[in-house]
């Protein structure tokens, strides 16, 4: 239910593709650095975009450098990071746990539980360092095994669990702006849940596995029918977005808000896959 959240990068300039990148492999290398480099295969495009935000609204102190990696070996790459990339390193280890474990539980994937196994020690580093956001995870995933246990067939439901979620992570300093931040990792969060239940419908619907837009579907509606809602979810969102006192990145930050989230959505119909 992760990675929609991700740059059009065909419509960026080259330096605000460098940023992007940069943050990327900064929140790679922190990954890395504080949970080891095995971990670095959970690195999500979700968190990144958190990242971007956290360190454009707050500007903490920036530093960066140039490394190779295993997926870049031969050439060094420009990176950087800030308290912010700290955070959503902590996200991300957490977010793969619940993750793994929801594929246990959901399919008794046995992959899952070993992936589970791989990420449970930095999981447990970030819920004793945040513990609200953890407790947000746990509630979540609950709820949404419950509710895909009942096959209930209402998308608020999950869709609003998912938002709370969301909501939490994107609330990494409880201040002033906690209210425009939360309702933006709400909106966004009920987007990403029932974007990825519009994706999935189809092999869901083969496969006759939960999806609560089947009952839905069944009554006639078409992927196109379901654009409104996710209209609606990214409207909130950038509204409270709009909202912050944002200066460095903002464009790159509106690219990913207007444009990119729509990729998914749209490439599924038939469009073509922009991203390099």
């Amino acid at each position: 239910m992760f990675g929609y959240v991700a740059a059009d990068r065909a419509a960026l300039t080259d330096g605000q593709l460098q940023r992007y990148k940069g943050c990327y492999c900064g929140l790679c290398h922190a990954i890395g650095q504080a949970y080891g480099s095995l971990r670095r295969a959970a690195l999500d495009y979700d968190i990144t975009f958190l990242v971007l935000l956290l360190s454009s609204l707050y500007e903490p102190e920036e530093a960066g450098g140039e490394a190779r990696c295993l997926v870049h070996p031969v050439r060094r790459h420009a990176y950087w990071q800030t308290k912010a990339t700290d955070y959503g390193a902590a996200m991300n280890m957490a977010l793969a746990y619940h993750n793994c474990m929801d594929n246990w539980h959901d399919d008794r994937s046995v992959a899952g539980l070993a992936e589970a196994a791989l990420f449970r020690k930095s999981a447990q580093a970030a819920a004793r360092a945040y513990p609200r956001q953890w407790a947000a995870m746990e509630d979540c995933l609950a709820t949404l095994s419950k509710i895909e246990a009942d096959n209930l067939q209402d998308p608020d439901a999950g869709a609003n669990a998912f938002g709370n979620l969301m909501g939490e992570l994107f609330v990494w300093r409880e201040d002033r702006w906690q209210p425009q931040l939360r309702q933006m990792g709400q909106a966004l969060g009920r987007y990403i849940y029932l974007l990825d239940a519009v994706l999935d419908l189809p092999e869901d619907q083969k496969r006759k596995r939960y999806n609560p837009l089947s009952e839905l579907a069944d009554n006639g509606y078409q992927k196109e029918d379901f654009k409104p809602i996710l209209t609606m979810c990214m409207g909130e969102c950038t509204e409270a977005f709009e909202q912050l006192p944002l200066v460095q990145d903002v464009d790159l930050l509106r690219n990913i808000l207007y444009s990119g989230v729509w990729r998914r959505f749209y490439w599924k119909n038939g469009a073509p896959n922009k991203e390099a």
